[in-house]
């Protein structure tokens, strides 16, 4: 075989002369410039290390430090208070001449790494503050106004790393416990009436009273000791402990552009992604993409970021665990039942598209038959994850099934050659439906969901990804494949005949197959996982809703909020398709804090409901519109304080936990914890990066992405606010439910934007009439 040949890198026969050595030139030049690569990765890795430990200040900094202070010895001025002579006397040994010149250096290098350090905590002091956050637009006050002179001029002439300011970022604060138990009362008050409410008062007080000082003692001193006290307990009990199929409960997806499809054949889209994916990579591991940061100036927290690529969710019986390696040099490649290992190094570096784009068709082109087990291996992912860790210990521990696991878990990440064709057509009432079911759920057995994110390649060149959850949230994912496809688009580009530009390398080693030898016993396992994870792809109910009518723009024209906007119609929507309001989470970042992840917003307030019962009750009138105002300030305010750590859910959820670990027995965090989400929401921010300018080309934005259903008779939505004149709705729910209907919900959403929007037009209309 062509690979087994590519593979070889020296013979040798046995003569009577003696051994006699047949060295390959070419493989040896090719290990040569692995090894240049893996060492040139060492040193800017190095480098940046030392570029991030001491910002803001830099390197060259030193230098200035240390001629300022020989300048002033050679002056005949102490700026040490006799350190420096202090530090001559314990290398009294040396000569005169050497004691000055190293007692300088070592002062003026302490000197300097106490300027950083102080630097460091003024940079931490200002990223504190979170004032600016609560203040109106055009209202900023003179405390802001210092805050951000100050925090400017620290920035200015400098272009910081990605993970830069990561050391300088303020730890996630733990609220009182008088102020969450006083928030969540709050905001269950329109849920509950009033003898379930005097009830859940009592037993809230009853908490507060006996065990919460207890435990918010301990969860301090975590807040103390760990770098922040949720996401590490997050991650664990949220999602690694999950034992039910993280696909459709847990992976989200994100979609393709919506109306652009730069090419339409498939291994040539696939070969510019991939190669536009190891160009990320690259920027990623030197850190040369710059810090993202609110309103342009406050940096956030990348931590997320670097478990991105060479990462996998390892199956265990009690917990699963994420493993994440520093390089990899391959990815594996799944094809209508077959696994391939593709390498994307050749001669020390990636491999160009047009590269990529050969290797991808050898793929298609090949018409090898799937060995035994091999179809629907995959699904192991996608069902329940004490059989796939049994299973992974029994028959994937040695032999070539280990082998060929490992080549999987190992790899970059995973891409999966679709034989289907998927995409939004205008003239296809569910295409964008079956376009979300597919990159949600597929087969269920042609993603690998325990890789950090599947890229899905269909037919017709559309793209999608499918990522796992424990590593990182939706804008993470948003980042990279913002950046991703608008290098495919507009830099990397296609020949008119749509093939990737560049040469095409014919000596290349073609994708090597993987084998596996899988028994009766585990081909058993798997048809069971993949009949368990087929019942709940089957019953998503999936609808995608484009909502071109108003955007962002005329919003903001009315002075509000877009979120709360989008926030009250859907509390409008839930409220006519159920006749009830329910218990709403919405996802808000806290990544202002260092490996801060998310916080919930509780959505249904008594404001809200107000509004609703009166919007449903009343035709349009100005007393509807104060309603939705005081509503719309409401939960901008809370989005406020769960944005800089003063939320409910999270610290309620580690107080959970921190009783659990010292054994003690709490009916009020059990109920809390118990408490469905019928109604979960989530914005996905859109043009994190700008290198798309969608004023000028309006055709390529994209669709944004969803999740699955979180309660059995409930709604999940996603919605992507897009440029000015655009949001998208991706809405989920279960078809076993009686009680929900995913595209009946998407026209109660439409239904209630556009009455929301009928309150700002009565306004002009009347104010008109004035005039």
């Amino acid at each position: 075989m062509a690979e087994a040949h590519q593979a070889v890198g020296f013979q040798f026969t046995v003569t009577s002369d003696g051994i006699d050595l047949h060295l390959s030139r070419e493989v040896l030049k090719h290990i040569y410039l692995s090894g240049v690569t893996s060492w040139t990765k060492r040193a800017i890795r190095f480098k940046n290390g030392i570029l991030t430990g001491v910002y803001p200040a830099s390197p060259s900094s030193l230098l200035i430090v240390v001629i300022a202070i020989m300048s002033t010895i050679y002056a005949r001025i102490d700026p040490s208070l006799g350190m420096i002579d202090t530090i001559k006397r314990t290398i009294g040994y040396m000569t005169v001449q050497t004691q000055t010149v190293l007692s300088a250096i070592l002062f003026s290098t302490g000197l300097w790494l106490s300027l950083i350090l102080m630097l460091r905590y003024i940079l931490k002091a200002l990223l504190s503050y979170h004032a600016w956050i609560f203040e109106s637009h055009g209202k900023i006050s003179f405390c802001t106004k210092l805050w951000l002179v100050c925090l400017l001029n620290m920035f200015s002439g400098r272009r910081p790393l990605l993970y830069s300011f990561q050391t300088s970022l303020p730890r996630l604060p733990v609220p009182s416990v008088d102020d969450t138990i006083t928030r969540y009362l709050e905001s269950v008050r329109p849920l509950l009436d009033d003898e379930q409410y005097n009830q859940m008062e009592v037993v809230a007080n009853d908490f507060k009273k006996d065990q919460a000082p207890k435990l918010q003692k301990y969860l301090i001193l975590k807040s103390w000791w760990a770098t922040n006290y949720v996401s590490d307990w997050w991650e664990e009990y949220i999602y690694l402990r999950g034992r039910s199929p993280i696909m459709v409960n847990s992976n989200f997806y994100s979609m393709d552009l919506l109306y652009v499809t730069p090419t339409h054949r498939q291994a040539a889209r696939a070969g510019n992604v991939v190669h536009a994916m190891l160009q990320y990579r690259r920027k990623l591991e030197r850190g040369e993409h710059a810090p993202l940061r609110a309103l342009g100036v406050v940096p956030m927290c990348s931590y997320q970021m670097e478990r991105m690529f060479n990462t996998t969710r390892i199956p265990g019986i009690e917990t699963d665990f994420v493993r994440h390696l520093s390089d990899r040099k391959h990815l594996v490649v799944y094809h209508k039942g077959r696994f391939f290992k593709v390498w994307l190094y050749y001669g020390g570096r990636h491999l160009w598209p047009s590269e990529l784009e050969t290797q991808f068709q050898r793929i298609l082109d090949d018409t090898t038959e799937p060995q035994p087990g091999e179809l629907k291996l995959a699904a192991l992912t996608a069902g329940n994850r004490v059989p796939w860790a049994r299973a992974r210990l029994k028959y994937f521990s040695q032999g070539v099934n280990k082998v060929s696991l490992e080549a999987i878990e190992t790899s970059a990440f995973f891409l999966s050659l679709d034989d289907e064709v998927h995409g939004y057509d205008p003239d296809q009432l569910r295409s964008l439906d079956l376009y979300a079911k597919s990159l949600l759920h597929g087969k269920c057995y042609d993603r690998w969901f325990d890789k950090s994110f599947t890229l899905i390649a269909y037919k017709n060149g559309k793209l999608g990804v499918n990522a796992e959850h424990s590593w990182a949230d939706a804008p993470i994912i948003g980042h990279m494949w913002e950046y991703v496809l608008a290098t495919d688009c507009f830099h990397l580009g296609y020949t008119e005949e749509g093939h990737c530009k560049g040469d095409i390398n014919k000596g290349l080693p073609p994708p090597t197959k993987l084998q596996w030898d899988i028994p009766l016993e585990c081909q058993e396992v798997i048809e069971e996982s993949y009949m368990v994870a087929k019942v709940i792809a089957d019953d998503v109910d999936f609808h995608g809703c484009l909502f071109d009518e108003f955007g962002k723009g005329l919003i903001k024209k009315s002075r509000t909020s877009p979120d709360a906007f989008i926030q009250l119609a859907l509390q409008l929507a839930q409220f006519r398709d159920k006749g009830e309001f329910c218990l709403t989470y919405e996802a808000s970042m806290t990544r202002m804090f260092r490996e801060g992840r998310t916080e919930t917003v509780r959505s249904c307030t008594s404001e809200s409901t107000a509004f609703v019962r009166w919007r449903v009750g009343h035709h349009c009138s100005i007393c509807c519109l104060d309603l939705f105002r005081k509503a719309a300030d409401k939960h901008q305010n809370m989005y406020r304080l769960a944005m800089t750590g003063s939320g409910i859910d999270r610290h309620l959820f580690c107080l959970y936990i921190m009783s659990k670990y010292l054994s003690i027995d709490s009916p009020f965090l059990k109920q809390v914890l118990s408490e469905p989400w019928r109604l979960s929401t989530s914005q996905t921010p859109q043009q994190q990066l700008n290198m798309v300018d969608i004023k000028k080309f309006p055709r390529y934005v994209g669709a944004g992405g969803g999740f699955g259903p979180v309660a059995d008779d409930g709604y999940g939505v996603s919605y992507i606010i897009i440029g000015e004149n655009l949001i998208t709705f991706h809405i989920s729910s279960k078809f076993s439910s009686p009680e929900t209907d995913s595209y009946r919900f998407g026209q109660n959403i439409r239904q209630a934007m556009l009455d929301i929007r009928a309150l700002f037009d009565q306004k002009d209309k009347e104010k008109e009439k004035e005039m």
